[in-house]
């Protein structure tokens, strides 16, 4: 038996120790109006002593809502994800929401059984940065009339709703600053296939460069195949990395345009692992901006993405589906900026 030390605190105890009706405990602690500022003070001040906290499983019933977010992200151990994490949950604390994060790893299957717990835990709504094959995971959503939005990733045109950023118009602003800064055979380097983000800047790339006047001879697209979460393999892929690299250096190219600021933290790592190559061999431009958010001891050039604001309009367009709103899916897209750290010179 569990001794009275060890009680939860209920409004009923409050109520015995103010002398207030529950009624009126209730209201007080919940900031209602028709409660004076002088009570509803004496009251919390009395509850915080006692140790009282909220039933938010008893408030949910009442309401209706648990006024929980899932997050359903691809791996905290991209700062990518972390920072997102880190911004929606400001944002939803704005709005008075907690989260609930949970990581798929870019697995179809795992995303759609954390989809599975996310419904069965009630959650008002879901923030989902798709994988590739996340098409049963949208329709098990739709199925189960779960609020939610596509974060970053979207597959066709008012299919749901979402909000990503400018990557077209990001990857192009890359590809032009190293055309400014000097640079005339460029490549473009990836080792994801990311779900509508890869398309979009490597079309930007192209139409850069295009633009520009780069003959196709002097455009390169290298596509490698490493699995993030398979860290067994990393000292190979960074040989043939390694490898790759040389033969562009070789050739006579200059100048990277890399998928995403950890994609070329990786190419640095590989050049310094080459024992061949040296850092002002190439220019280099990421994207995502991740040096905004956290410090790294090489600086890059990137594209900034707009974390905060695509976390915010992500909330907002979510809270509003809770709240009723039927219109149309709506596709939010965030602007981006370049920001110049010196990486793009040789």
């Amino acid at each position: 038996m569990k001794r009275k030390s060890e009680k939860r605190v209920t409004l009923q105890d409050i109520a015995r120790e103010t002398g207030y009706s529950v009624n009126t405990v209730s209201h007080a602690l919940r900031n209602k109006s028709d409660i004076s500022p002088e009570t509803s003070q004496s009251i919390r001040r009395i509850a915080d002593r006692m140790g009282y906290s909220i039933n938010q499983i008893a408030s949910s019933l009442r309401s209706g809502r648990t006024h929980i977010f899932a997050v359903i992200l691809g791996g905290m151990s991209n700062p990518f994800y972390g920072i997102m994490a880190d911004t929606i949950q400001n944002a939803a604390r704005e709005k008075g929401y907690s989260l609930i994060i949970m990581c798929s790893r870019d697995d179809a299957k795992l995303e759609l059984s954390l989809v599975e717990q996310a419904i069965s835990r009630c959650v008002d709504g879901v923030l989902l940065f798709p994988t590739s094959s996340s098409q049963p995971t949208i329709q098990r959503l739709k199925a189960a009339h779960m609020p939610f939005v596509l974060m970053s990733r979207f597959f066709s045109e008012g299919e749901a709703d979402c909000v990503v950023c400018d990557e077209f118009q990001g990857a192009y602003l890359a590809t032009r600053h190293l055309i400014e800064t000097g640079h005339r055979k460029l490549a473009f380097i990836s080792s994801n296939n990311v779900l509508y983000s890869s398309d979009m800047r490597l079309q930007g790339f192209q139409r850069a460069c295009d633009d520009a006047a780069i003959p196709v001879t002097d455009q390169c697209v290298f596509i490698s195949s490493r699995n993030i979460i398979d860290h067994d393999q990393m000292d190979s892929w960074y040989l043939m990395l390694a490898e790759k690299l040389k033969s562009l250096k070789a050739s006579g190219f200059d100048g990277l345009f890399v998928f995403c600021d950890v994609e070329a933290w990786h190419v640095l790592s590989a050049i310094q692992k080459s024992g061949a190559l040296h850092r002002n061999d190439f220019g280099i431009v990421g994207f995502d901006n991740l040096e905004g958010s956290l410090s790294f001891p090489i600086s890059l050039c990137s594209i900034d993405c707009s974390f905060e604001q695509m976390a915010r309009a992500g909330v907002k367009i979510l809270r509003d589906r809770i709240h009723g709103d039927s219109q149309p899916p709506v596709k939010i897209v965030c602007p981006v900026k370049l920001v110049c750290r010196k990486s793009c010179i040789k």
